[in-house]
């Protein structure tokens, strides 16, 4: 006998409309898998009520006759019950202080948890993901903050239109606005002040892939990192025109040995012995885009130090946003103080006092670090992760949770993902119990 599977009401904001599985792959779980599936209420849901009944699927305040809960977002410490599988999205592998309390309650309720972060192939690949979304939402949130700052600095420009993703209808809408936008600028030009514009991406994953695959509605020209300096010597570039870089690893960071060579094996068993070169960039990039993994042990990428040695030598400095996507929070860009959120998407960081100011007014750096950017399109966003969750809800839904773990009957993709199995952590992530 399968379990019963519900999916719980996302209450992380008031932002977040996401579901892990849209009404047309229910209804397919249930017609062809035969799963019972109840769904909780919930006034902000991108998908109604309705269309989950239509689709076979029941409408329920209390899901605790459920066995497997599907969320989104991490859920609130209180409405945690005992014994249940839990599926989401936790924010917890790194020991994130926020989330201790919450691994804590499930530990003490012998909760299982199945983490979608941990969810990988066997090349260590995600393989239900909202990363590629992130990076859309993220892109056009970032050239809006772009053109509301060039605004205040030298008025009206190609840029003032775009919204942010979220006061969009639809994706399809943004891109077609952004298009329009990319248009102008081919035929009017950018104003002097802004040429040439260069968007720089650290990373080249999917988060990045999104990013770049809206920026690329511009007319974009490619510049490779180590041409970067040459280029604006060269002075070859034109207002009709923006251009993007995509900075690798070996483009960020250098070995501390200076006799040794970048090595990217090297880099990611050692990264100790590896400091960040990015300030060398950084007089010539108008966006920055930051979309890499990043942990402690790492080097930061943007730190502190050369922001401010460029604002003190420059009075008006090429850089005015940079757009975290990755959101790590005194990370890999060190002036990412805080998170941000979709009715308060930006703050200002001055370099020179390290003060910061909510909005876009100030001298300094425009930072956007919204948190949960696919909420701001939740319908592309759910859509395209439930199509990847789908298929392994079967097995999930199959599996006798009831047995010890070694024997627990999983895909190795999904039961690597497990962190806690009835309230204990599994061997893989037996690390944790010293962050709690």
């Amino acid at each position: 006998m399968k379990a019963q599977i519900g999916i719980r009401r996302e209450d992380h904001n008031r932002w977040e409309r996401r579901v892990p599985l849209i009404p047309s792959h229910v209804k397919e779980l249930v017609r062809d898998c035969s799963l019972d599936i109840s769904i909780q209420p919930s006034s902000l849901r991108i998908f109604s009520e309705e269309e989950y009944r239509s689709a076979g699927a029941k409408i329920h305040e209390d899901l605790s006759l459920c066995t497997i809960i599907l969320g989104v977002k991490e859920m609130p410490v209180d409405n945690l019950l005992n014994n249940k599988v839990y599926v989401f999205f936790s924010h917890t592998i790194k020991g994130q202080a926020e989330n201790m309390p919450l691994l804590k309650q499930m530990k003490q309720k012998k909760c299982t948890l199945i983490d979608y972060e941990q969810i990988v192939n066997k090349k260590g690949q995600r393989l239900v993901f909202f990363g590629t979304h992130a990076g859309k939402a993220g892109m056009i949130d970032i050239l809006w903050a772009f053109g509301q700052r060039i605004d205040r600095e030298y008025g009206i420009n190609a840029f003032s239109g775009i919204r942010q993703a979220f006061k969009y209808a639809s994706l399809a809408e943004a891109r077609n606005e952004l298009e329009k936008t990319g248009l102008e600028i081919s035929q009017k030009g950018l104003n002097y002040d802004l040429f040439p514009l260069v968007c720089g991406f650290s990373g080249y994953g999917r988060v990045s892939q999104g990013a770049q695959e809206i920026f690329d509605l511009l007319p974009v020209e490619t510049i490779e990192p180590d041409e970067l300096l040459y280029f604006y010597e060269k002075g070859n570039y034109y207002s009709n025109k923006v251009y993007k870089v995509v900075f690798k690893e070996k483009d960020m960071v250098k070995p501390v040995n200076s006799e040794k060579t970048f090595d990217l094996q090297d880099y990611y068993e050692n990264p100790e012995n590896y400091a960040s070169k990015f300030d060398s960039y950084l007089p010539y990039i108008s966006i920055l885009v930051n979309c890499i993994y990043w942990e402690p042990r790492y080097p930061r990428f943007v730190t502190k130090k050369p922001l401010k040695s460029l604002w003190e030598e420059n009075t008006q400095p090429r850089l005015k946003v940079i757009g975290d996507i990755s959101c790590d929070i005194h990370g890999a860009v060190e002036c990412t103080v805080k998170a941000t959120s979709p009715d308060q998407p930006t703050y200002i960081y001055d370099p020179v006092t390290e003060q910061t100011t909510d909005g876009l007014e100030g001298r300094g750096v425009a930072i956007m670090a919204v948190d949960n950017l696919p909420a701001e399109i939740p319908l592309e966003s759910s859509q395209f992760f439930s199509q990847s969750l789908k298929p392994l809800i079967p097995e999930i839904a199959g599996a006798d949770f009831k047995t010890d773990f070694e024997h627990l009957s999983l895909p190795p993709e999904i039961k690597k993902a497990v962190i806690l199995y009835r309230g204990e952590f599994t061997p893989d992530y037996t690390y944790l119990e010293k962050f709690l």
